[in-house]
């Protein structure tokens, strides 16, 4: 792993300071071209699953359609068998010797009979089933297709922004990774932490109005004193965030 560059090269507090500002100003801006998509990269996401999902949930039901269309066909051979047996049963009933015979061969020309019954039953719930798959089916094949084409607009929304602001951010994103490395491990650690638990991402933020300029709540004079003299790194007491002065602010820019 590579060393930060901090860690070989003592840095000043005041320059400490200059360096996180900078950071923060950088970082910043990345987060703006972040917002610019908004909600796009996860509503995309969401679609992707969405599709995923309906393109699961329609190769399942086609599967069961298969089986049970397959399951029909073999029904009908069974009911062609029970067919082919009553005409043979049919036949020997001509040509038998005594009562118990054509008693026996009918038997058998009933028992055909209730397959044959059974079987048409059975192929008309097969079928009723596959009918109404085929219902869902084409309900869900309508939604894939309106959910692709929204994802297919989505993510030409998403592509075109990110072209817009790609070399931006990429540039950004160089300067931003220069900057920490002139920051030692553990501050920027902490500015890091501290960045995640913000809401707006501020983590170094400038006394206004004697005030905080991320939580807003009034810095007591000494401790503002004690800011602008960037003899050690002074955290809100309310926040946690990092303070600088007006000097460092006015000084630096993205």
């Amino acid at each position: 792993m590579e060393k930060n560059k901090a860690q070989d090269v003592e840095i000043s507090v005041e320059d400490r300071l200059r360096a996180l500002f900078s950071l923060q100003l950088v970082d910043s801006e990345i987060d703006k071209i972040k917002t610019l998509r908004g909600e796009l990269p996860l509503e995309v996401q969401d679609l992707e699953d969405e599709i995923a999902g309906l393109e699961t949930r329609l190769g399942n039901l086609k599967e069961e359609v298969a089986t049970l269309e397959k399951a029909v066909s073999g029904k009908h051979t069974e009911i062609n068998s029970a067919e082919t047996l009553i005409k043979k049963y049919e036949e020997q009933q001509k040509n038998v010797r005594n009562n118990r015979e054509y008693d026996s061969l009918s038997k058998e020309i009933e028992f055909q009979t209730l397959e044959i019954e059974l079987c048409n039953k059975k192929i008309r719930e097969f079928m009723s089933q596959v009918e109404d798959k085929k219902v869902i089916i084409s309900e869900s094949e309508a939604l894939l297709n309106d959910r692709s084409a929204d994802l297919n607009t989505k993510k030409a929304e998403l592509d075109e922004i990110i072209s817009d602001t790609q070399k931006e951010e990429d540039a950004l994103l160089k300067k931003s990774e220069k900057t920490q490395g002139i920051i030692e491990e553990r501050l920027l650690t902490a500015y890091k932490r501290i960045r995640s638990n913000a809401r707006n991402g501020l983590a170094v933020v400038p006394v206004k109005r004697d005030a905080c300029g991320g939580c807003f709540n009034q810095i007591p004079p000494q401790r503002q004193l004690d800011i602008k003299s960037r003899r050690k790194i002074i955290v809100c007491e309310y926040c946690g965030r990092i303070l600088v002065d007006d000097e460092i602010v006015n000084e630096r820019s993205v």
